[in-house]
């Protein structure tokens, strides 16, 4: 990939991170320190606070503790650089919004019904094409299949390159064939850029295969380690009956 990487030596630690919805506890008391090179994955029951402890991090819902994050090199604290992918976003199908238009309104403040930016337009097609979708930039997003929405939004996520990546579900509704081919490019984002990745997935067995730590969170986190440490634990047993 072109872009020099943006993490080198570094931590990405979530400190004592609690959220509460009135009375209900959704968050306990949450600490995972996230290495740089390392794809850590959250798993766990429905209900379980995953989704909710990645809104934490990104500073969309009130919680107790904090993020920090740590630059080894220079051996100070730094402002994190948070790429995020969703789940899902609401699209309209045929709706006449192109990934071209999507993706310069994220990255450059000229409105998107101008003429086209000749040097936007080719800046954004090679960051496509670092993820085999440079030939979808003229194309509708509606008619985007799942598995070239996610390569899109991963496109956008990464430019610029963060010190973390955020995946919740991303692979949720995609073929079997397309989840396989997002892990593999998750998987040469962290070797190529040595990038920080925390995603969320239920599908256990792609975590035994690409994950290098994960966590089992049921409101706090209650086993974390390498996929065979924590599938291998009393703590997974109990959670899933295995």
């Amino acid at each position: 990939m072109e872009q020099s990487a943006a993490c080198g030596l570094h931590c990405t630690k979530i400190n004592h991170i609690g959220v509460k919805f009135g009375k209900e506890v959704v968050l306990k008391d949450v600490n995972i320190h996230i290495h740089c090179g390392q794809l850590t994955v959250i798993i766990g029951k429905n209900g379980a606070g995953k989704s909710t402890l990645l809104k934490a991090i990104l500073g969309e819902v009130e919680h107790t503790g904090n993020i920090t994050f740590m630059d080894m090199k220079e051996n100070v604290a730094k402002k994190i650089k948070i790429g995020y992918v969703p789940q899902s976003i609401n699209i309209e199908k045929h709706m006449p919004t192109t990934v071209y238009d999507l993706f310069a309104s994220c990255i450059c403040h000229i409105p998107v019904f101008l003429k086209k930016d000749k040097k936007i337009y080719q800046e954004i097609k090679n960051q496509l094409k670092l993820f085999g979708a440079d030939r979808l930039i003229d194309k509708s997003i509606g008619d985007l299949s799942g598995g070239e929405l996610q390569r899109v939004l991963l496109s956008i996520a990464t430019k610029p390159v963060p010190n973390l990546l955020i995946l919740d579900e991303p692979v949720s509704g995609i073929d079997k064939n397309g989840t396989q081919d997002f892990y593999e490019l998750v998987n040469n984002l962290k070797t190529k850029y040595d990038m920080s990745i925390l995603l969320v997935s239920h599908d256990l067995e792609l975590v035994k295969q690409y994950a290098d730590k994960v966590i089992l969170l049921d409101k706090e986190v209650i086993k974390e380690g390498s996929p065979e440490e924590v599938f291998n634990s009393r703590e997974f047993m109990a959670v899933w009956g295995r």
